[in-house]
């Protein structure tokens, strides 16, 4: 009897301890699942900046190949690299005796056709003369009607001849005109300021001008330098004109210079390499092959210090739209964008999940982004679970912006 109680008493405890644990483990899973842990950012006021983003080149705002309009040998080049000159200053003189032999055989056969003028218009005075007494002799018929007739067409034909060589003489004065405008030709002037960036030819060079004329040197006025700026096809539909431009150069990423567009190519740089017979090629027609398009929008930039220098590299931003003291939230948070253009963010509820609310927006940096309604200053945005941060670290990439930077 006293050994039966204490097995009857551990059995009963035994019973009661997996009673128990039965119900602990019932209970912990009929209970509600924890909220998860949530990456929350609040609604903040701040500035946005939306801007679009291109590479551009620095040209100078006037870029003058100055070339040979004549053949010959350079016989001095008075200029060199970096030179600044004025419009009118000779820059190269080319050997002139080829077109000063052709002005003087110009000018000799205008001085033989006025000779051979003159010498016909002294003819006709004497024609005329005989005339007009043929004519008197005649009016008391002292000489017959034929003879009268057969001078006055010696007159007529002697006036032709003299209007054949007027006509001849302006033909000449034209050859010395063309003579001389060769012969000046032979002297290289620069057709307005600017600064000398490259020598192409040499002195001593022989150039040939009868199909092209042979560039000499290149010359810019660097003073004012206008930026090309190569704005993607998907970029340009929202862009225009008058909009703020501002860029920075890669040897001084510090320094930003400022502007307004001015113009937009209606046409990518392309265009002037294709033919009629181009135009239904693959590239052309949306074929696999079909390359981005870059349309070059434009801007002038004061360079009075000579800081900026041609072909630069600048790293182009244009303003699209700018608000200051507005509402913003992560550009991470938005959801999916719906028909109306509104976007649906997650907000943190009191029982610790998260509830949708529709949002309108206005400019995003691809950042943050402007709140214009469905949300107030200090409610708070989810980004994502703290396990699983991977909402907040993929930004959501809009076409036409980018990041503004300082």
């Amino acid at each position: 009897m006293s050994a039966a109680r204490p097995r009857r008493h551990r059995r009963t405890l035994l019973i009661a301890t997996a009673v128990l644990c039965t119900a602990a483990l019932a209970l912990t899973l009929l209970s509600p699942a924890p909220p998860p842990a949530l990456e929350l950012a609040p609604v903040t006021r701040g500035d946005i900046e939306q801007v679009v983003e291109a590479t551009g080149t620095l040209k100078p705002s006037r870029l003058v190949s100055i070339g040979a309009q004549v053949s010959g040998r350079i016989e001095a080049l008075h200029v060199k690299l970096g030179d600044k000159v004025k419009a009118g200053d000779l820059i190269a003189e080319i050997d002139s005796r080829t077109q000063r032999n052709a002005l003087q055989s110009a000018q000799a056969a205008q001085r033989s056709a006025r000779a051979n003028r003159q010498a016909v218009a002294t003819e006709l005075r004497q024609l005329e003369l005989t005339l007009r007494r043929l004519q008197r002799l005649g009016a008391s018929q002292l000489v017959a009607r034929a003879d009268i007739d057969a001078a006055q067409a010696r007159v007529d034909a002697t006036r032709a001849q003299i209007a054949a060589h007027d006509g001849e003489i302006v033909q000449r004065q034209t050859e010395v005109d063309s003579a001389q405008t060769s012969l000046g030709y032979t002297r290289i002037t620069a057709p307005t300021d600017g600064t000398v960036l490259a020598v192409v030819a040499r002195q001593g060079q022989t150039v040939n001008a009868v199909q092209s004329a042979p560039t000499i040197v290149m010359l810019g006025n660097q003073d004012v330098m206008t930026v090309y700026a190569e704005i993607s096809e998907a970029d340009v539909v929202h862009t225009a004109l008058g909009q703020e431009a501002f860029f920075t150069i890669l040897g001084d990423a510090g320094r930003r210079y400022s502007s307004t567009l001015r113009d937009i190519a209606p046409a990518p740089e392309s265009i002037t390499k294709e033919d009629a017979s181009s135009l239904s090629s693959p590239a052309l027609s949306g074929g696999s092959s079909r390359t981005a398009m870059y349309y070059n929008g434009q801007f002038d930039v004061d360079n009075a210090d000579g800081r900026l220098r041609s072909y630069m590299t600048a790293q182009v931003r244009i303003v699209l739209g700018r608000a200051r003291g507005v509402l913003t939230i992560p550009s991470a948070a938005l959801g999916a964008r719906a028909a109306d253009g509104s976007y649906t963010v997650q907000v943190p509820g009191k029982d610790g999940h998260t509830t949708a609310r529709r949002i309108t927006i206005g400019l995003d940096d691809q950042i943050r982004v402007e709140v214009r309604s469905g949300l107030g200053e200090g409610d708070q945005v989810v980004l994502g679970q703290a396990a699983d941060t991977t909402p907040a670290s993929a930004a959501t990439g809009k076409a036409g912006t980018a990041p503004t930077q300082p």
